[in-house]
């Protein structure tokens, strides 16, 4: 890599680009936006957006030409909306409509309405993209229509009537899931709702017969402003009153524990103990639930990625942050066994989450009441558990459940007649595994639990 390094997926918008220089992210700004910019910028538009906490702060570092050249505030770890919860996901949509009601009153309109325009940073989501924004046209329809209905009200919709992982699909369809794709989805009574057959299969109709047009030529509608807000709110009040209806087996985990309240404090007592003295500041807990034990950690933290399969304990986990103004925590749905792998052109426009985490390097990460899951449910050796682990962290805080505990035995037993394969799930085979990987610093069994705790360091 050189000192400069254009982002990946900064080829996309001819306004300019986003580049990585020693470390800090920058955009440069092209000639063909600066009427925009001066204007977003002379009329206040973007500190009223900060103001609002609607919008990432930025300085102006340089300005020529042929160039302006700002900064933005650095956020630490980027989450993509394939990783979000569904409320998450909600607050992402509503985000953007806010922006787009902002713009519609104040002259301006968002161009592109994409949810990798939306990240999350000190507890809340955040527009991202500083040259988004573009000059209201009298009587023009908003142009991102479209790619907000396939970003966010086709997958949100989706989970609504098929289960949060269907917003996974995201991954697939970085452009947005295919209109026509989320109208064949839906359910059929989705067709006499007004508001979903409007926006999403009268769109699917349209865009059928647009296909069909091999002239070329299109013809342009004409939408006045108060019509265009309009679609705006009912888009907004519909998003809010979204709801999940979706139950699954860790979403109350800790309600499920099979050791003793005594035995929970000592384990937050140990991890305690350890972060203090390691004084780590960047933390990640893979697999983290609802973000319980992150919450009795007394270090101050600067941030706490806290992942976790489950999005019922995400969404729980994202609540408790916005109810306790947890500014320090970051939720994030993560498998484990799949992690978000690295897509779009040349696989480089959107990062794997093993490059993102790495990118970061985290002072700890956490694998508290995990690896028996990673082991007996998904087959995972503990050799490459181990090197998964150092992959991306100095030190490593991992619980061990002995194979005499009772969620361990649990899992032993679905194994039917492959159990005795399992026979390497002990604790001294796990012990020289990981030591391949990493050095011992500390051990310590939690009292009146078949579990132990340890502390690892990576072997550079």
């Amino acid at each position: 890599m050189t000192n400069k390094d254009r982002h990946a997926s900064s080829f996309r918008d001819p306004s300019g680009h986003v580049f990585l220089e020693d470390g800090d992210v920058k955009r440069s700004i092209f000639p063909i936006y600066f009427k925009q910019y001066e204007a977003l910028k002379t009329q206040g538009i973007f500190k009223k957006l900060w103001q609002a906490g609607l919008l990432v702060k930025h300085e102006e570092l340089s300005t020529s030409d042929t160039e302006v050249i700002i900064k933005p505030e650095q956020i630490p770890f980027i989450t993509y909306p394939y990783e979000w919860s569904f409320n998450q996901y909600k607050e992402a949509a509503l985000l953007t409509l806010k922006i787009q009601k902002f713009c519609l009153d104040h002259g301006f309109s968002l161009k592109d309405a994409s949810a990798f325009n939306v990240t999350f940073h000190k507890g809340k989501a955040i527009f991202i993209d500083t040259l988004s924004f573009d000059f209201y046209q009298n009587n023009s329809p908003w142009r991102a229509y479209k790619q907000f209905i396939t970003h966010f009200l086709g997958p949100l919709v989706l989970a609504r009537y098929h289960g949060s992982q269907s917003m996974k699909l995201m991954s697939n369809y970085i452009d947005g899931i295919p209109i026509k794709m989320l109208s064949s989805m839906l359910p059929f009574k989705t067709k006499l709702n007004l508001f979903l057959y409007s926006n999403i299969h009268l769109l699917a109709k349209f865009e059928d017969k647009h296909n069909e047009d091999y002239s070329g030529k299109t013809k342009q509608t004409t939408l006045s402003k108060k019509a265009q807000l309009n679609i705006v709110t009912s888009l907004y009040d519909y998003i809010k009153k979204l709801e999940l209806k979706e139950s699954t087996e860790w979403g109350n985990y800790y309600n499920k524990t099979n050791y003793s309240d005594a035995a929970f404090v000592e384990k937050s007592q140990i991890i305690n103990g350890w972060l203090s003295k390691l004084n780590s500041k960047r933390i990640i807990d893979v697999g983290g639930n609802d973000g319980t034990f992150v919450r009795e950690i007394n270090n101050n933290l600067d941030l706490a990625i806290v992942s976790d399969i489950d999005n019922n304990a995400v969404d729980f986990n994202y609540k408790t942050i916005k109810k306790n103004k947890e500014t320090y925590i970051l939720p994030m749905v993560l498998d484990v066994l799949n992690p978000s792998p690295a897509v779009g052109f040349e696989n480089k426009e959107r990062h794997s989450f093993i490059c993102r985490v790495q990118n970061l390097a985290p002072d700890a990460a956490l694998a508290l009441a995990l690896i028996h899951h990673m082991t007996l449910s998904g087959n995972v050796p503990f050799e490459m558990s181990a090197q998964f682990f150092a992959s991306f962290s100095e030190y490593l805080i991992i619980e061990f459940p002995k194979r005499s505990d009772s969620w361990v035995q649990r899992l032993l037993n679905t194994k039917g007649e492959f159990k005795s394969h399992f026979d390497f799930y002990a604790i001294e085979h796990f012990e020289s595994s990981y030591k391949t990987h990493f050095n011992l610093i500390e051990k310590q069994s939690i009292a009146n639990s078949e579990r132990v705790m340890y502390l690892f360091k990576t072997i550079k």
